[in-house]
Protein backbone atom coordinates (compact mmCIF):
# COMPACT_ATOMS: atom_id res chain seq x y z
CA UNK A 1 0.00 0.00 0.00
CA UNK A 2 1.83 3.36 -0.96
CA UNK A 3 0.98 6.22 0.51
CA UNK A 4 1.16 9.85 -0.59
CA UNK A 5 3.11 12.64 1.65
CA UNK A 6 -0.32 14.87 1.20
CA UNK A 7 -2.09 11.70 2.94
CA UNK A 8 0.52 11.34 5.72
CA UNK A 9 0.79 14.89 6.18
CA UNK A 10 -3.00 15.05 6.97
CA UNK A 11 -2.84 11.85 9.11
CA UNK A 12 0.42 14.09 11.53
CA UNK A 13 -1.51 16.93 11.62
CA UNK A 14 -4.34 14.97 12.82
CA UNK A 15 -2.49 13.02 15.66
CA UNK A 16 -0.43 15.83 16.38
CA UNK A 17 -3.35 17.90 17.31
CA UNK A 18 -5.22 14.91 19.13
CA UNK A 19 -2.77 13.27 20.96
CA UNK A 20 -1.87 15.22 23.60
CA UNK A 21 -5.47 15.95 23.94
CA UNK A 22 -7.84 14.00 25.73
CA UNK A 23 -9.54 12.86 22.72
CA UNK A 24 -8.21 9.92 21.41
CA UNK A 25 -5.71 10.76 18.84
CA UNK A 26 -5.90 7.17 17.46
CA UNK A 27 -9.74 7.18 17.11
CA UNK A 28 -9.46 10.47 14.76
CA UNK A 29 -6.24 9.01 12.80
CA UNK A 30 -8.09 5.45 12.14
CA UNK A 31 -11.74 8.04 10.90
CA UNK A 32 -9.21 10.43 8.77
CA UNK A 33 -7.46 6.99 7.55
CA UNK A 34 -10.64 5.25 6.64
CA UNK A 35 -12.20 8.52 4.85
CA UNK A 36 -9.11 8.54 2.87
CA UNK A 37 -9.95 4.75 1.89
CA UNK A 38 -6.77 3.49 4.11
CA UNK A 39 -6.60 0.27 5.95
CA UNK A 40 -5.42 0.95 9.67
CA UNK A 41 -5.15 -2.51 10.39
CA UNK A 42 -2.50 -3.57 7.96
CA UNK A 43 1.78 -3.08 9.65
CA UNK A 44 2.21 -0.25 7.72
CA UNK A 45 -0.44 2.01 8.71
CA UNK A 46 -0.42 0.79 12.08
CA UNK A 47 3.63 1.49 11.90
CA UNK A 48 2.35 4.84 10.96
CA UNK A 49 0.78 5.53 14.08
CA UNK A 50 2.93 4.51 16.20
CA UNK A 51 5.83 6.49 14.51
CA UNK A 52 3.32 9.48 15.01
CA UNK A 53 2.97 8.95 18.42
CA UNK A 54 6.92 8.68 18.84
CA UNK A 55 6.93 12.45 17.20
CA UNK A 56 4.00 13.81 20.06
CA UNK A 57 6.12 11.73 22.76
CA UNK A 58 9.52 14.18 21.89
CA UNK A 59 6.77 16.94 22.00
CA UNK A 60 5.91 16.05 25.41
CA UNK A 61 9.31 15.98 26.13
CA UNK A 62 10.14 19.40 24.76
CA UNK A 63 7.40 20.89 26.68
CA UNK A 64 7.42 19.05 30.27
CA UNK A 65 11.18 19.03 30.34
CA UNK A 66 11.83 22.11 32.80
CA UNK A 67 9.07 20.90 34.73
CA UNK A 68 10.33 17.26 35.10
CA UNK A 69 13.64 18.50 35.92
CA UNK A 70 11.92 20.70 39.13
CA UNK A 71 9.69 17.70 40.02
CA UNK A 72 12.04 14.10 39.27
CA UNK A 73 15.36 15.00 38.97
CA UNK A 74 15.47 17.74 41.74
CA UNK A 75 17.25 15.36 43.99
CA UNK A 76 17.96 12.52 44.82
CA UNK A 77 15.70 11.25 46.60
CA UNK A 78 13.17 12.90 44.54
CA UNK A 79 13.87 11.24 41.75
CA UNK A 80 13.84 7.80 43.53
CA UNK A 81 10.18 8.51 44.64
CA UNK A 82 8.80 9.52 41.41
CA UNK A 83 11.25 6.63 39.96
CA UNK A 84 9.37 4.10 41.97
CA UNK A 85 5.56 6.06 41.06
CA UNK A 86 6.44 5.44 37.27
CA UNK A 87 7.76 2.23 37.23
CA UNK A 88 4.59 1.12 39.92
CA UNK A 89 2.08 2.33 37.37
CA UNK A 90 3.99 0.71 33.96
CA UNK A 91 3.49 -2.39 36.05
CA UNK A 92 0.24 -1.96 36.87
CA UNK A 93 -0.14 -0.32 32.83
CA UNK A 94 1.28 -3.80 31.98
CA UNK A 95 -0.53 -5.97 33.96
CA UNK A 96 -3.21 -4.81 32.99
CA UNK A 97 -3.25 -4.68 29.43
CA UNK A 98 -2.10 -8.51 29.36
CA UNK A 99 -4.67 -9.37 31.36
CA UNK A 100 -7.40 -7.70 29.01
CA UNK A 101 -5.37 -8.99 26.17
CA UNK A 102 -5.81 -12.58 27.12
CA UNK A 103 -9.40 -12.12 28.01
CA UNK A 104 -10.29 -10.76 24.49
CA UNK A 105 -8.32 -13.31 22.74
CA UNK A 106 -9.63 -16.73 24.64
CA UNK A 107 -13.47 -15.88 24.94
CA UNK A 108 -13.81 -13.08 22.22
CA UNK A 109 -11.70 -14.51 19.83
CA UNK A 110 -12.20 -18.18 20.79
CA UNK A 111 -8.29 -18.52 20.76
CA UNK A 112 -7.42 -17.80 17.51
CA UNK A 113 -3.90 -18.09 16.92
CA UNK A 114 -3.68 -15.61 14.13
CA UNK A 115 -5.56 -12.93 16.70
CA UNK A 116 -3.36 -9.58 16.98
CA UNK A 117 -4.68 -6.41 18.95
CA UNK A 118 -4.39 -4.36 16.46
CA UNK A 119 -7.08 -5.93 14.77
CA UNK A 120 -9.68 -4.29 16.82
CA UNK A 121 -8.12 -0.90 14.93
CA UNK A 122 -10.56 -1.01 12.29
CA UNK A 123 -14.03 -1.93 14.40
CA UNK A 124 -15.87 1.63 14.41
CA UNK A 125 -18.49 0.60 17.02
CA UNK A 126 -15.61 -0.44 19.97
CA UNK A 127 -13.99 2.92 19.38
CA UNK A 128 -17.56 5.13 19.53
CA UNK A 129 -18.38 3.00 23.06
CA UNK A 130 -14.68 4.04 23.93
CA UNK A 131 -15.45 7.47 23.10
CA UNK A 132 -18.29 7.80 25.23
CA UNK A 133 -16.42 6.10 28.16
CA UNK A 134 -13.49 8.94 27.85
CA UNK A 135 -15.95 11.89 27.56
CA UNK A 136 -17.77 10.68 30.66
CA UNK A 137 -14.86 9.74 32.40
CA UNK A 138 -13.89 13.55 31.87
CA UNK A 139 -17.10 15.14 32.58
CA UNK A 140 -17.30 13.58 35.93
CA UNK A 141 -13.70 14.45 36.42
CA UNK A 142 -14.01 18.51 35.99
CA UNK A 143 -16.87 18.50 37.94
CA UNK A 144 -15.08 17.58 41.31
CA UNK A 145 -13.52 20.69 43.37
CA UNK A 146 -10.00 20.88 42.64
CA UNK A 147 -7.55 19.19 45.35
CA UNK A 148 -4.00 19.63 46.11
CA UNK A 149 -2.82 16.53 47.13
CA UNK A 150 0.41 14.92 46.12
CA UNK A 151 0.30 12.05 43.62
CA UNK A 152 1.08 8.94 45.93
CA UNK A 153 2.14 5.86 45.34
CA UNK A 154 -1.24 3.86 45.80
CA UNK A 155 -2.84 6.72 43.17
CA UNK A 156 0.01 6.02 40.76
CA UNK A 157 -0.94 2.41 40.71
CA UNK A 158 -4.52 3.88 39.65
CA UNK A 159 -3.72 5.69 37.02
CA UNK A 160 -1.14 2.86 35.25
CA UNK A 161 -3.82 0.40 35.61
CA UNK A 162 -6.27 2.83 33.76
CA UNK A 163 -3.94 3.60 31.17
CA UNK A 164 -3.95 -0.40 30.61
CA UNK A 165 -7.17 -0.21 29.96
CA UNK A 166 -6.46 1.94 27.08
CA UNK A 167 -3.85 -0.05 25.18
CA UNK A 168 -6.59 -2.24 23.25
CA UNK A 169 -9.24 0.45 22.56
CA UNK A 170 -9.36 3.00 20.32
CA UNK A 171 -11.16 5.73 21.47
CA UNK A 172 -10.65 5.34 24.99
CA UNK A 173 -8.08 8.30 25.07
CA UNK A 174 -5.06 7.58 27.43
CA UNK A 175 -4.36 11.01 28.56
CA UNK A 176 -7.90 11.92 29.07
CA UNK A 177 -8.58 8.86 31.53
CA UNK A 178 -5.15 8.71 33.19
CA UNK A 179 -5.32 12.70 33.75
CA UNK A 180 -8.69 12.18 34.81
CA UNK A 181 -7.93 9.60 37.02
CA UNK A 182 -5.55 11.59 38.76
CA UNK A 183 -8.03 14.19 38.87
CA UNK A 184 -10.61 11.88 41.15
CA UNK A 185 -7.99 10.71 43.41
CA UNK A 186 -7.38 14.78 44.06
CA UNK A 187 -4.32 15.08 42.46
CA UNK A 188 -3.38 18.68 41.70
CA UNK A 189 -4.17 19.28 37.37
CA UNK A 190 -0.89 20.33 36.72
CA UNK A 191 0.81 17.08 38.53
CA UNK A 192 -1.49 14.86 36.95
CA UNK A 193 -0.85 16.06 33.27
CA UNK A 194 2.65 16.12 34.18
CA UNK A 195 2.64 12.33 35.06
CA UNK A 196 0.33 11.39 32.46
CA UNK A 197 2.79 12.72 29.80
CA UNK A 198 5.58 11.16 31.97
CA UNK A 199 3.60 7.48 31.73
CA UNK A 200 3.59 8.03 28.43
CA UNK A 201 6.94 8.67 27.58
CA UNK A 202 7.81 5.09 29.36
CA UNK A 203 5.09 3.43 27.32
CA UNK A 204 5.74 4.68 24.10
CA UNK A 205 9.53 2.72 23.27
CA UNK A 206 7.94 -0.55 23.82
CA UNK A 207 5.21 0.15 21.87
CA UNK A 208 7.37 0.82 18.67
CA UNK A 209 9.26 -1.96 19.06
CA UNK A 210 6.57 -4.30 18.77
CA UNK A 211 4.98 -2.81 15.64
CA UNK A 212 8.28 -2.60 14.29
CA UNK A 213 8.95 -6.49 14.86
CA UNK A 214 5.42 -6.26 13.36
CA UNK A 215 6.23 -4.58 10.33
CA UNK A 216 9.69 -6.36 9.90
CA UNK A 217 7.57 -9.80 9.58
CA UNK A 218 5.20 -8.92 7.32
CA UNK A 219 7.71 -7.17 5.08
CA UNK A 220 9.51 -10.44 4.77
CA UNK A 221 6.48 -12.53 4.33
CA UNK A 222 5.84 -10.56 1.21
CA UNK A 223 9.26 -10.42 -0.23
CA UNK A 224 9.13 -14.15 0.34
CA UNK A 225 6.28 -14.48 -1.86
CA UNK A 226 7.38 -11.94 -4.40
CA UNK A 227 11.08 -12.46 -4.60
CA UNK A 228 12.05 -9.09 -3.89
CA UNK A 229 14.33 -7.59 -1.40
CA UNK A 230 12.51 -5.81 1.68
CA UNK A 231 13.11 -1.92 0.86
CA UNK A 232 12.79 -0.67 4.71
CA UNK A 233 13.22 2.70 3.51
CA UNK A 234 10.16 2.79 1.09
CA UNK A 235 8.09 1.20 4.53
CA UNK A 236 9.51 3.37 7.04
CA UNK A 237 10.88 7.16 4.79
CA UNK A 238 6.61 8.02 5.45
CA UNK A 239 6.71 7.11 9.20
CA UNK A 240 9.82 9.40 9.74
CA UNK A 241 8.02 12.51 7.45
CA UNK A 242 4.95 11.69 9.62
CA UNK A 243 7.15 11.67 12.81
CA UNK A 244 8.74 15.41 11.94
CA UNK A 245 5.38 16.71 11.70
CA UNK A 246 3.37 15.34 14.39
CA UNK A 247 5.85 16.68 16.65
CA UNK A 248 5.25 20.09 15.44
CA UNK A 249 1.54 20.00 15.63
CA UNK A 250 1.91 18.41 19.38
CA UNK A 251 3.63 21.31 20.63
CA UNK A 252 0.76 23.61 19.63
CA UNK A 253 -2.33 21.36 21.12
CA UNK A 254 0.24 20.50 24.60
CA UNK A 255 -0.16 24.44 24.86
CA UNK A 256 -3.76 24.19 24.14
CA UNK A 257 -4.24 21.39 26.84
CA UNK A 258 -2.34 23.30 29.63
CA UNK A 259 -4.19 26.31 29.27
CA UNK A 260 -7.55 25.00 28.95
CA UNK A 261 -6.95 22.20 31.98
CA UNK A 262 -5.60 25.26 34.60
CA UNK A 263 -8.76 27.20 33.47
CA UNK A 264 -11.34 24.35 34.46
CA UNK A 265 -12.54 23.52 30.79
CA UNK A 266 -11.47 20.24 31.46
CA UNK A 267 -14.99 19.58 30.60
CA UNK A 268 -14.95 20.61 27.13
CA UNK A 269 -13.09 17.87 25.88
CA UNK A 270 -15.26 15.10 27.50
CA UNK A 271 -18.23 16.76 25.82
CA UNK A 272 -16.29 16.47 22.61
CA UNK A 273 -15.67 13.31 23.05
CA UNK A 274 -19.35 12.01 22.96
CA UNK A 275 -19.87 14.15 19.72
CA UNK A 276 -16.88 12.38 18.56
CA UNK A 277 -18.27 8.64 18.96
CA UNK A 278 -21.42 9.95 17.44
CA UNK A 279 -18.98 11.14 13.71
CA UNK A 280 -17.53 7.27 14.49
CA UNK A 281 -20.67 5.67 14.00
CA UNK A 282 -21.64 7.21 10.80
CA UNK A 283 -18.37 6.81 9.20
CA UNK A 284 -17.96 3.53 10.23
Amino acid sequence: MDLHYFQILILAIVQGAAELLPVSSSAHVIVAEKLMGLDPTTPEMTMLLVMLHTGTMFAAIVYFWKAWIATYFASLPAFRTNALRIVAATAATGVVGLALLFIIKHLVFRNASSFEIEHLFGNTTLMAVSLVAAGVLIILAARLRERSDDLTLRSSIWIGAVQGLCLPFRGFSRSGATISTGLVLGVSRRRAEEFSFALAVVLTPPVIAKEAWRLYQAAHVQAAGSGHAVDYMHLMGPSLVGMVFSFLAGLLALRWLSKWLEQGRWHFFGIYCLVAAGVVLAVG
